[in-house]
Protein backbone atom coordinates (compact mmCIF):
# COMPACT_ATOMS: atom_id res chain seq x y z
CA UNK A 1 0.00 0.00 0.00
CA UNK A 2 2.78 2.29 1.03
CA UNK A 3 4.52 2.02 -2.54
CA UNK A 4 0.89 2.83 -4.25
CA UNK A 5 0.79 5.70 -2.33
CA UNK A 6 3.90 7.08 -3.38
CA UNK A 7 3.67 6.06 -7.11
CA UNK A 8 -0.01 8.36 -7.31
CA UNK A 9 1.89 11.02 -5.08
CA UNK A 10 2.01 12.86 -8.25
CA UNK A 11 -2.41 13.04 -8.60
CA UNK A 12 -4.72 15.53 -7.54
CA UNK A 13 -6.44 12.70 -5.45
CA UNK A 14 -2.60 11.66 -3.91
CA UNK A 15 -2.24 14.84 -2.98
CA UNK A 16 -5.56 15.23 -1.07
CA UNK A 17 -4.59 12.38 0.97
CA UNK A 18 -1.47 13.81 1.84
CA UNK A 19 -2.41 16.91 2.75
CA UNK A 20 -5.58 15.03 4.80
CA UNK A 21 -2.95 13.16 6.83
CA UNK A 22 -0.60 15.90 7.21
CA UNK A 23 -3.36 17.92 8.86
CA UNK A 24 -4.81 15.77 11.29
CA UNK A 25 -1.38 14.74 12.51
CA UNK A 26 -0.31 18.58 12.94
CA UNK A 27 -3.71 19.23 14.75
CA UNK A 28 -3.63 16.14 16.54
CA UNK A 29 -0.28 17.12 17.93
CA UNK A 30 -0.90 20.42 18.53
CA UNK A 31 -3.89 19.72 20.26
CA UNK A 32 -2.12 16.93 22.85
CA UNK A 33 1.09 19.15 23.64
CA UNK A 34 -2.02 22.55 24.47
CA UNK A 35 -3.39 19.56 26.88
CA UNK A 36 -0.39 19.02 28.65
CA UNK A 37 0.06 22.28 29.05
CA UNK A 38 -3.39 22.28 30.36
CA UNK A 39 -2.13 19.39 33.03
CA UNK A 40 -4.59 17.35 31.32
CA UNK A 41 -3.03 13.24 31.27
CA UNK A 42 -1.76 12.05 27.73
CA UNK A 43 0.33 9.28 26.48
CA UNK A 44 3.26 11.41 24.94
CA UNK A 45 4.90 8.30 23.89
CA UNK A 46 2.27 6.71 22.21
CA UNK A 47 1.66 10.06 20.17
CA UNK A 48 5.45 10.27 19.68
CA UNK A 49 5.86 6.99 17.76
CA UNK A 50 2.28 7.79 15.80
CA UNK A 51 4.16 11.31 15.11
CA UNK A 52 7.14 9.57 14.10
CA UNK A 53 5.45 7.33 11.62
CA UNK A 54 3.40 9.94 10.24
CA UNK A 55 6.03 12.28 8.93
CA UNK A 56 8.31 9.43 8.38
CA UNK A 57 5.61 7.87 5.95
CA UNK A 58 5.36 11.69 4.20
CA UNK A 59 9.17 11.64 3.38
CA UNK A 60 9.33 15.43 2.45
CA UNK A 61 10.05 18.73 4.02
CA UNK A 62 7.98 18.42 6.75
CA UNK A 63 9.65 15.62 8.44
CA UNK A 64 12.75 18.02 8.07
CA UNK A 65 11.05 20.15 10.16
CA UNK A 66 10.72 17.35 12.72
CA UNK A 67 14.46 17.30 12.25
CA UNK A 68 15.07 20.27 13.22
CA UNK A 69 13.45 20.32 16.07
CA UNK A 70 15.19 17.31 17.25
CA UNK A 71 18.50 18.83 17.08
CA UNK A 72 17.22 21.80 19.79
CA UNK A 73 17.68 20.70 23.41
CA UNK A 74 14.21 20.78 25.26
CA UNK A 75 12.56 22.26 22.30
CA UNK A 76 10.08 19.14 22.41
CA UNK A 77 9.28 17.11 24.92
CA UNK A 78 11.60 14.43 26.03
CA UNK A 79 9.37 11.88 24.71
CA UNK A 80 8.75 13.48 21.20
CA UNK A 81 12.34 14.25 20.75
CA UNK A 82 13.36 10.86 21.47
CA UNK A 83 10.88 9.39 18.62
CA UNK A 84 11.59 12.59 16.23
CA UNK A 85 15.41 11.64 16.65
CA UNK A 86 15.23 8.48 15.00
CA UNK A 87 13.61 10.26 11.77
CA UNK A 88 17.66 11.22 11.30
CA UNK A 89 18.79 8.37 10.15
CA UNK A 90 15.88 5.76 10.34
CA UNK A 91 12.67 6.83 8.42
CA UNK A 92 10.53 3.68 7.25
CA UNK A 93 11.90 2.42 4.23
CA UNK A 94 10.17 1.57 0.89
CA UNK A 95 10.53 -2.58 -0.26
CA UNK A 96 12.28 -4.26 -2.86
CA UNK A 97 10.14 -4.14 -5.53
CA UNK A 98 10.15 -0.30 -4.91
CA UNK A 99 13.91 -0.21 -5.52
CA UNK A 100 13.93 -2.57 -7.98
CA UNK A 101 11.77 -0.59 -10.35
CA UNK A 102 13.04 2.85 -9.20
CA UNK A 103 16.86 1.44 -9.61
CA UNK A 104 15.41 0.49 -13.60
CA UNK A 105 14.25 3.49 -14.43
CA UNK A 106 17.88 5.02 -13.23
CA UNK A 107 20.20 2.86 -14.74
CA UNK A 108 18.46 0.35 -17.33
CA UNK A 109 17.07 -2.92 -16.67
CA UNK A 110 20.24 -4.68 -16.11
CA UNK A 111 21.29 -2.04 -13.02
CA UNK A 112 22.33 -5.03 -10.92
CA UNK A 113 24.66 -6.66 -13.39
CA UNK A 114 26.54 -3.16 -12.39
CA UNK A 115 27.00 -3.71 -8.86
CA UNK A 116 29.24 -6.86 -7.57
CA UNK A 117 26.59 -6.59 -4.65
CA UNK A 118 23.93 -4.44 -3.55
CA UNK A 119 21.20 -5.11 -0.59
CA UNK A 120 18.27 -5.26 -0.42
CA UNK A 121 17.14 -3.63 2.84
CA UNK A 122 18.02 -0.48 3.02
CA UNK A 123 21.04 0.85 5.42
CA UNK A 124 18.79 4.19 6.19
CA UNK A 125 16.25 6.37 4.87
CA UNK A 126 14.87 9.89 4.54
CA UNK A 127 13.09 12.31 4.21
CA UNK A 128 13.39 12.56 0.01
CA UNK A 129 15.25 9.40 -0.46
CA UNK A 130 16.67 6.15 0.63
CA UNK A 131 20.38 4.52 1.06
CA UNK A 132 21.49 0.99 0.01
CA UNK A 133 24.79 -0.24 0.47
CA UNK A 134 26.23 -2.24 -1.99
CA UNK A 135 30.31 -3.18 -3.57
CA UNK A 136 31.32 -2.43 -7.08
CA UNK A 137 33.29 -5.03 -9.30
CA UNK A 138 36.93 -2.66 -7.99
CA UNK A 139 35.71 -3.96 -4.63
CA UNK A 140 34.66 -0.44 -3.16
CA UNK A 141 32.25 -0.05 -0.67
CA UNK A 142 29.57 2.34 -1.77
CA UNK A 143 26.19 3.59 -0.86
CA UNK A 144 23.48 4.20 -3.61
CA UNK A 145 21.19 6.66 -2.59
CA UNK A 146 17.72 6.85 -4.33
CA UNK A 147 15.31 9.42 -4.35
CA UNK A 148 11.35 8.18 -3.70
CA UNK A 149 9.09 8.75 -7.07
CA UNK A 150 7.02 11.97 -7.59
CA UNK A 151 9.15 13.53 -5.03
CA UNK A 152 8.96 16.81 -7.25
CA UNK A 153 5.07 16.60 -6.78
CA UNK A 154 5.41 15.77 -3.47
CA UNK A 155 7.42 18.91 -2.49
CA UNK A 156 5.67 21.37 -4.25
CA UNK A 157 2.13 19.95 -2.24
CA UNK A 158 4.26 20.61 0.95
CA UNK A 159 5.59 23.74 -0.21
CA UNK A 160 2.22 25.17 -1.21
CA UNK A 161 1.05 23.95 2.70
CA UNK A 162 3.84 25.84 3.82
CA UNK A 163 2.99 28.84 2.21
CA UNK A 164 -0.71 28.58 3.50
CA UNK A 165 0.32 28.11 6.76
CA UNK A 166 2.96 31.18 6.90
CA UNK A 167 0.37 33.16 5.54
CA UNK A 168 -1.96 32.26 8.33
CA UNK A 169 0.63 32.98 11.52
CA UNK A 170 1.68 36.43 9.37
CA UNK A 171 -2.21 37.36 10.34
CA UNK A 172 -1.97 36.87 13.70
CA UNK A 173 2.05 38.04 14.51
CA UNK A 174 4.10 40.17 12.09
CA UNK A 175 7.51 39.90 13.87
CA UNK A 176 8.90 38.16 10.79
CA UNK A 177 7.70 38.79 7.18
CA UNK A 178 8.72 35.48 5.79
CA UNK A 179 8.15 36.07 2.37
CA UNK A 180 11.98 36.03 1.46
CA UNK A 181 12.34 33.00 4.11
CA UNK A 182 9.38 31.17 1.87
CA UNK A 183 11.61 31.47 -1.10
CA UNK A 184 14.77 30.42 -0.11
CA UNK A 185 13.39 27.64 1.94
CA UNK A 186 11.42 26.73 -1.27
CA UNK A 187 14.73 27.29 -3.93
CA UNK A 188 16.94 24.94 -1.47
CA UNK A 189 14.05 22.42 -1.06
CA UNK A 190 13.98 21.94 -4.69
CA UNK A 191 17.73 21.96 -5.42
CA UNK A 192 17.81 19.33 -3.21
CA UNK A 193 15.78 17.06 -5.59
CA UNK A 194 18.77 16.78 -8.21
CA UNK A 195 21.18 14.26 -6.90
CA UNK A 196 23.27 15.62 -9.85
CA UNK A 197 23.96 18.82 -8.01
CA UNK A 198 24.47 17.23 -5.04
CA UNK A 199 27.41 15.44 -6.34
CA UNK A 200 28.59 18.37 -7.50
CA UNK A 201 28.46 20.02 -4.20
CA UNK A 202 30.51 16.24 -2.85
CA UNK A 203 33.42 17.23 -5.23
CA UNK A 204 33.02 20.99 -3.82
CA UNK A 205 33.67 19.59 -0.26
CA UNK A 206 36.40 17.36 -1.05
CA UNK A 207 38.12 20.04 -2.55
CA UNK A 208 36.84 22.70 0.08
CA UNK A 209 38.06 20.40 2.85
CA UNK A 210 41.01 18.33 1.42
CA UNK A 211 43.49 19.52 4.41
CA UNK A 212 41.64 18.55 6.40
CA UNK A 213 42.53 14.87 8.00
CA UNK A 214 39.57 15.30 10.63
CA UNK A 215 36.59 15.27 8.09
CA UNK A 216 35.64 12.91 5.54
CA UNK A 217 33.20 13.27 2.39
CA UNK A 218 31.94 10.76 0.37
CA UNK A 219 33.21 10.66 -3.24
CA UNK A 220 30.52 10.20 -6.10
CA UNK A 221 30.67 7.72 -8.53
CA UNK A 222 29.57 9.68 -11.64
CA UNK A 223 28.96 6.23 -14.11
CA UNK A 224 26.35 5.37 -11.49
CA UNK A 225 24.59 8.35 -10.47
CA UNK A 226 21.66 10.69 -12.23
CA UNK A 227 19.53 13.27 -11.19
CA UNK A 228 17.77 10.77 -8.76
CA UNK A 229 20.69 8.25 -8.19
CA UNK A 230 23.97 9.30 -6.27
CA UNK A 231 26.36 6.60 -5.60
CA UNK A 232 28.95 7.45 -3.66
CA UNK A 233 31.79 5.69 -1.68
CA UNK A 234 30.76 4.35 1.27
CA UNK A 235 31.80 6.01 4.96
CA UNK A 236 32.05 4.16 8.03
CA UNK A 237 31.00 5.59 11.57
CA UNK A 238 28.44 5.92 14.19
CA UNK A 239 25.47 8.03 15.07
CA UNK A 240 26.39 10.92 17.49
CA UNK A 241 24.40 9.13 20.03
CA UNK A 242 26.19 5.81 19.82
CA UNK A 243 29.54 8.15 20.93
CA UNK A 244 27.69 9.79 23.04
CA UNK A 245 26.94 6.27 24.48
CA UNK A 246 30.22 4.98 24.71
CA UNK A 247 31.13 7.45 27.36
CA UNK A 248 33.68 9.17 26.00
CA UNK A 249 36.01 11.19 28.18
CA UNK A 250 36.20 15.55 27.24
CA UNK A 251 39.34 15.10 24.82
CA UNK A 252 37.29 12.78 22.76
CA UNK A 253 34.60 14.73 23.04
CA UNK A 254 36.24 18.15 22.41
CA UNK A 255 38.25 16.55 19.52
CA UNK A 256 34.41 16.02 17.40
CA UNK A 257 33.44 19.38 18.18
CA UNK A 258 36.35 20.66 17.06
CA UNK A 259 36.37 19.10 14.00
CA UNK A 260 32.81 19.90 13.47
CA UNK A 261 33.74 23.24 13.63
CA UNK A 262 35.77 23.37 11.16
CA UNK A 263 33.81 21.17 8.68
CA UNK A 264 30.89 23.30 8.59
CA UNK A 265 33.02 27.08 9.40
CA UNK A 266 36.22 26.76 7.07
CA UNK A 267 33.94 26.40 3.75
CA UNK A 268 32.13 29.33 5.12
CA UNK A 269 34.63 32.00 5.38
CA UNK A 270 37.10 30.79 2.93
CA UNK A 271 34.51 30.27 0.27
CA UNK A 272 31.33 31.60 1.12
CA UNK A 273 30.05 28.24 1.24
CA UNK A 274 28.00 26.46 4.35
CA UNK A 275 26.09 22.87 4.93
CA UNK A 276 22.58 24.13 5.77
CA UNK A 277 21.18 20.72 7.63
CA UNK A 278 23.44 20.10 10.55
CA UNK A 279 21.23 17.82 12.02
CA UNK A 280 22.12 14.55 13.41
CA UNK A 281 21.73 12.25 10.47
CA UNK A 282 23.87 14.35 8.53
CA UNK A 283 26.92 13.66 10.59
CA UNK A 284 28.84 10.18 11.85
CA UNK A 285 31.97 9.44 14.18
CA UNK A 286 34.54 8.09 12.67
CA UNK A 287 36.52 5.17 14.78
CA UNK A 288 39.50 7.75 15.50
CA UNK A 289 37.04 10.68 16.89
CA UNK A 290 37.04 12.53 13.08
CA UNK A 291 34.12 13.19 11.00
CA UNK A 292 32.21 11.67 8.15
CA UNK A 293 30.00 14.49 6.71
CA UNK A 294 27.27 13.23 5.12
CA UNK A 295 24.27 14.33 2.96
CA UNK A 296 24.95 17.48 0.72
CA UNK A 297 21.84 18.62 -0.68
CA UNK A 298 21.16 21.40 1.75
CA UNK A 299 23.76 23.81 0.20
CA UNK A 300 24.03 27.48 0.21
CA UNK A 301 26.48 29.94 -2.00
CA UNK A 302 27.15 33.14 -0.04
CA UNK A 303 28.46 36.64 -1.43
CA UNK A 304 31.15 37.57 -0.19
CA UNK A 305 29.76 40.46 1.18
CA UNK A 306 27.01 38.62 2.78
CA UNK A 307 30.36 36.58 4.72
CA UNK A 308 32.30 40.19 5.43
CA UNK A 309 28.94 41.29 7.05
CA UNK A 310 29.04 38.29 9.27
CA UNK A 311 32.42 38.75 10.35
CA UNK A 312 31.96 42.58 10.97
CA UNK A 313 28.95 42.45 13.01
CA UNK A 314 30.83 40.01 15.24
CA UNK A 315 33.55 42.93 15.25
CA UNK A 316 30.49 45.38 16.38
CA UNK A 317 29.04 43.05 18.61
CA UNK A 318 32.38 42.69 20.61
CA UNK A 319 33.46 46.70 20.35
CA UNK A 320 29.72 47.44 20.84
CA UNK A 321 30.11 49.35 17.92
CA UNK A 322 26.35 50.38 17.00
CA UNK A 323 26.94 52.49 14.02
CA UNK A 324 29.74 48.74 12.08
CA UNK A 325 26.54 47.13 13.26
CA UNK A 326 23.65 48.93 11.16
CA UNK A 327 26.49 48.57 8.44
CA UNK A 328 27.00 45.03 8.77
CA UNK A 329 23.13 43.97 8.97
CA UNK A 330 22.77 46.37 5.47
CA UNK A 331 25.95 44.07 4.19
CA UNK A 332 23.40 40.91 5.13
CA UNK A 333 20.42 42.63 3.11
CA UNK A 334 18.26 43.98 6.22
CA UNK A 335 17.25 47.16 4.71
CA UNK A 336 15.17 49.71 5.99
CA UNK A 337 15.82 48.64 9.77
CA UNK A 338 15.49 51.44 12.35
CA UNK A 339 18.00 51.58 14.75
CA UNK A 340 15.57 50.50 17.53
CA UNK A 341 14.72 47.32 15.39
CA UNK A 342 18.67 46.85 14.97
CA UNK A 343 19.17 46.71 18.90
CA UNK A 344 16.21 44.21 18.99
CA UNK A 345 18.34 42.00 16.47
CA UNK A 346 21.58 42.83 18.37
CA UNK A 347 19.82 40.51 21.27
CA UNK A 348 20.16 37.59 19.09
CA UNK A 349 23.67 38.53 17.65
CA UNK A 350 25.06 38.72 21.36
CA UNK A 351 23.12 34.97 21.87
CA UNK A 352 24.69 33.53 18.72
CA UNK A 353 28.59 35.43 19.04
CA UNK A 354 28.57 35.26 22.76
CA UNK A 355 30.80 31.97 23.15
CA UNK A 356 33.39 33.80 20.52
CA UNK A 357 34.05 36.71 22.32
CA UNK A 358 36.02 35.47 25.05
CA UNK A 359 39.52 34.27 24.45
CA UNK A 360 39.21 30.86 27.22
CA UNK A 361 38.34 27.59 27.22
CA UNK A 362 34.32 27.30 28.13
CA UNK A 363 31.25 25.30 26.75
CA UNK A 364 29.04 26.79 24.55
CA UNK A 365 26.47 28.03 26.86
CA UNK A 366 27.25 28.73 30.09
CA UNK A 367 23.53 29.18 31.33
CA UNK A 368 22.43 25.98 33.34
CA UNK A 369 19.10 27.20 32.33
CA UNK A 370 18.18 24.50 29.70
CA UNK A 371 15.35 27.17 28.31
CA UNK A 372 17.68 29.83 28.15
CA UNK A 373 17.87 29.96 24.18
CA UNK A 374 14.41 29.95 24.12
CA UNK A 375 13.95 32.80 26.32
CA UNK A 376 16.15 34.77 24.54
CA UNK A 377 14.27 34.20 21.53
CA UNK A 378 10.82 35.23 23.14
CA UNK A 379 12.50 38.39 24.29
CA UNK A 380 13.58 38.71 20.26
CA UNK A 381 10.45 37.92 18.82
CA UNK A 382 8.46 40.16 21.58
CA UNK A 383 10.77 43.33 20.66
CA UNK A 384 10.44 42.54 16.70
CA UNK A 385 6.58 43.34 17.15
CA UNK A 386 7.20 46.22 19.31
CA UNK A 387 9.30 47.75 16.73
CA UNK A 388 7.11 47.21 13.31
CA UNK A 389 8.30 43.74 12.39
CA UNK A 390 11.25 42.46 10.33
CA UNK A 391 11.91 40.68 7.11
CA UNK A 392 14.99 38.65 6.94
CA UNK A 393 17.07 38.25 3.97
CA UNK A 394 16.84 34.94 2.28
CA UNK A 395 20.72 34.39 3.25
CA UNK A 396 20.06 34.46 6.96
CA UNK A 397 17.87 31.24 6.99
CA UNK A 398 20.73 28.78 6.28
CA UNK A 399 23.31 30.69 8.22
CA UNK A 400 20.90 31.72 11.40
CA UNK A 401 19.72 27.14 11.04
CA UNK A 402 23.06 26.25 11.16
CA UNK A 403 24.48 28.48 13.92
CA UNK A 404 21.74 27.09 16.03
CA UNK A 405 21.91 23.33 15.10
CA UNK A 406 25.53 23.37 15.28
CA UNK A 407 25.34 25.24 18.70
CA UNK A 408 22.84 22.48 19.60
CA UNK A 409 25.19 19.56 18.81
CA UNK A 410 28.00 21.33 20.72
CA UNK A 411 25.27 21.35 24.01
CA UNK A 412 25.21 17.38 23.29
CA UNK A 413 28.91 16.97 23.57
CA UNK A 414 29.16 19.14 26.80
CA UNK A 415 32.30 20.35 24.90
CA UNK A 416 35.00 22.48 26.01
CA UNK A 417 36.98 24.68 23.84
CA UNK A 418 38.33 28.31 22.90
CA UNK A 419 35.80 29.28 20.86
CA UNK A 420 37.32 32.46 20.45
CA UNK A 421 40.81 31.32 18.99
CA UNK A 422 38.53 28.53 16.80
CA UNK A 423 37.28 31.16 15.06
CA UNK A 424 39.82 34.00 14.50
CA UNK A 425 42.20 30.75 13.59
CA UNK A 426 39.17 30.34 10.70
CA UNK A 427 38.99 34.12 10.13
CA UNK A 428 41.93 35.22 10.08
CA UNK A 429 43.78 36.54 6.63
CA UNK A 430 39.76 37.32 5.67
CA UNK A 431 39.90 39.36 2.08
CA UNK A 432 36.14 39.51 0.29
CA UNK A 433 37.96 40.01 -2.82
CA UNK A 434 40.23 36.81 -2.36
CA UNK A 435 36.91 34.90 -1.21
CA UNK A 436 35.39 35.81 -4.49
CA UNK A 437 38.35 34.57 -6.20
CA UNK A 438 38.53 31.14 -4.13
CA UNK A 439 34.77 30.67 -4.64
CA UNK A 440 34.73 31.21 -8.56
CA UNK A 441 37.46 28.37 -8.79
CA UNK A 442 36.50 26.21 -6.61
CA UNK A 443 32.60 26.32 -8.14
CA UNK A 444 34.65 25.62 -11.69
CA UNK A 445 36.66 22.96 -10.92
CA UNK A 446 33.87 20.82 -8.80
CA UNK A 447 31.33 21.53 -12.06
CA UNK A 448 28.67 23.03 -9.38
CA UNK A 449 25.61 24.48 -11.18
CA UNK A 450 24.20 27.85 -10.41
CA UNK A 451 21.73 28.26 -7.40
CA UNK A 452 17.85 28.97 -8.35
CA UNK A 453 17.51 32.38 -7.84
CA UNK A 454 21.08 33.12 -7.31
CA UNK A 455 20.63 36.72 -5.17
Amino acid sequence: MAERDLDQGGSVFGEIRRLARTSGAVGGIAARMAGARMGLRTNKTAHAEDLRAILGGLKGPLMKVAQLLSTIPDALPEEYAAELAQLQANAPPMGWSFVRRRMAAELGPNWETRYASFDREAAAAASLGQVHRATLHDGRLVAAKLQYPDMVSTVDADLRQLRVAMALYHRMDNAIQQDEVYKELAERLREELDYGREAAHLRLYRLMLAGRADVSIPEPVDALSSARLLTMTWLDGMSLQAFLDTNPDLDSRNAVARALFKAWYLPFYRYGVIHGDPHLGNFQVRADEGLNLLDFGAIRIFRPQFVQGVIDLQHAIEGDDADQAYHAYQGWGFTDISRETMDVLNEWARFIYEPLLQDRVRPIQESDDPQFGRSVAERVHAGLKRTGGVRPPREFVLIDRSAIGLGSVFLRLKANLNWHRLYHETVEGFAADDLAARQADALAEARVPPPLGQV
